[in-house]
């Protein structure tokens, strides 16, 4: 229905992430998939979808040769527990310790979508963004090291993803969407992409 919508715009994904791309897919929305480098800081006085609403939109700054019947998506994500963000875990030790932080606990998972587009020659863009909070259960430290040592969650903001085995046997509830758990809000997407078709 939507790639019927979209059949004169060209979509293209700035994210590497395959649940994304899958997202996309089973969405039945043609897009092409660039990624280009992009220095991820932000202001430390930002908090949760702030941080998320600036980084997606400093992913799309990386694009400045947009055609006028191209829709650009980038998006972040974070995890926010206490009022603290938590990105990536950068090896084994940090990722155990994150998800350790969360154990027993009720954190928020943040993502913003940004829309990029032209119209007569100049950039439109439009952010949407999601939060779901979701609790573990207490978990015990042969399960968190069983899932760091055979999921190696190391590309997951907060060092879990809910579709996984943490997720099966540790996740008690969620309020909120689970896709934006995920990494994407899918019906903000739907519903802004449907939006935008007619610019």
């Amino acid at each position: 229905m939507l790639n019927e919508i979209l059949k004169n715009k060209q979509i293209i994904l700035a994210s590497g992430s395959p649940r994304r791309q899958e997202f996309f897919k089973d969405l039945h929305i043609p897009f092409i998939a660039d990624v280009r480098p992009v220095n991820e800081v932000y202001p430390e006085h930002l908090k949760g979808t702030e941080i998320t609403d600036y980084l997606a939109k400093l992913k799309a700054e990386a694009f400045d040769d947009l055609s006028k019947d191209q829709i650009l998506i980038t998006s972040d994500t974070i995890v926010s527990n206490d009022g603290v963000a938590m990105g990536k875990p950068k090896d084994a030790t940090e990722a155990k310790q994150m998800i350790a932080s969360l154990s027993g606990k009720t954190h928020s998972v943040e993502t913003s979508v940004c829309f990029t587009t032209l119209k007569n020659q100049e950039k439109v863009q439009e952010i949407v963004h999601s939060s779901t909070k979701v609790t573990f259960k207490d978990l015990t430290e042969e399960e968190i090291d069983f899932y760091v040592s055979n999921y190696k969650p190391f590309d997951k903001a907060g060092a879990y993803a809910i579709q996984e085995w943490i997720g099966f046997i540790g996740i008690t509830h969620i309020e909120g969407s689970y896709f934006n758990v995920v990494g994407l809000p899918t019906h903000l997407v739907y519903e802004t992409l449907t939006k935008l078709a007619s610019i």
